[in-house]
């Protein structure tokens, strides 16, 4: 489990835990959990074109997450949300379909894709990623206050002359960058729980923001941890433990709440 070829997949497991468990606050505080689901699967096509053209899997995902948020955002302005969101979901996994086709790569990457490769993940991937990992929770340190007054109370925040519709757009773009960081490691289809489920039962087990985004990062670090080394030892894929473990958060901390 702690082999040398297996430094830069826990490097790349904490620092996924690390941004995943603070933006999950923020997805919870905000109401985004459709948002975090939609988003993995924009940046899903990223990872079809890095195959197609050889560039760096980590541009593409981030790339191709970013334009899926700018989508969102606009679509949000004149639209309902689900609408918004499931239309850009559908449309970002057909393209991606396509692009895998095209790539020649389609039985290779799907399954990866899918649900996550964290043990192949080497020394140029580790690079990217602490850009990303490190750049994620900065940015949401450095706009704590604006995101939380503005999903508690958006009136208060509005008349201190804040623009709510630009703070959604912000957020939809740190919600991209993380969901480009945690697609390596649980996959298109689970990489929604890790920026989810920690944050949700944090906002259960704690009322104060900053002891409940403490208790996020911690559990989401418990889980990516947790899900690593029960992968290694079990065989089965990370995705997997991950989902299972946040899912088991969750509960727990609904069931403690109801206590």
């Amino acid at each position: 489990m702690f082999e040398p070829f297996m430094r830069e997949p826990w490097a790349v497991v904490t620092l996924v835990a690390l941004a995943a468990g603070m933006v999950g606050y923020f997805v919870a505080l905000r109401g985004a959990g459709f948002a975090a689901h939609a988003l993995p699967m924009a940046a899903f096509p990223g990872a079809a074109f890095a195959a197609l053209t050889g560039v760096s899997a980590y541009a593409g995902l981030a790339g191709f997450a970013v334009l899926g948020a700018l989508i969102l955002a606009g679509l949000h302005r004149g639209a309902r949300q689900d609408a918004a969101t499931a239309l850009v979901l559908g449309a970002m996994m057909a393209l991606g379909a396509l692009l895998l086709s095209l790539s020649g790569a389609y039985g290779n990457h799907v399954e990866g894709l899918l649900f996550g490769q964290v043990f192949a993940v080497g020394r140029r991937e580790l690079w990217a990623a602490l850009g990303m990992g490190a750049g994620v929770p900065l940015l949401l340190l450095a706009l704590a206050r604006p995101l939380t007054l503005s999903a508690l109370a958006p009136e208060l925040f509005g008349l201190g002359g804040g623009r709510r519709g630009l703070m959604d757009a912000v957020f939809l773009l740190i919600l991209a960058l993380t969901a480009a960081l945690c697609l390596p490691v649980t996959g298109v289809l689970l990489a929604f729980s890790l920026m989810a489920g920690p944050g949700a039962a944090a906002c259960l087990l704690a009322r104060q923001p900053g002891v409940a985004l403490g208790v996020s990062v911690a559990l989401a670090l418990g889980i990516g941890w947790g899900s690593m080394a029960a992968a290694y030892e079990s065989g089965w894929p990370v995705g997997f433990f991950v989902g299972a473990l946040a899912a088991l958060a969750y509960v727990v901390a609904r069931a403690f709440r109801r206590g």
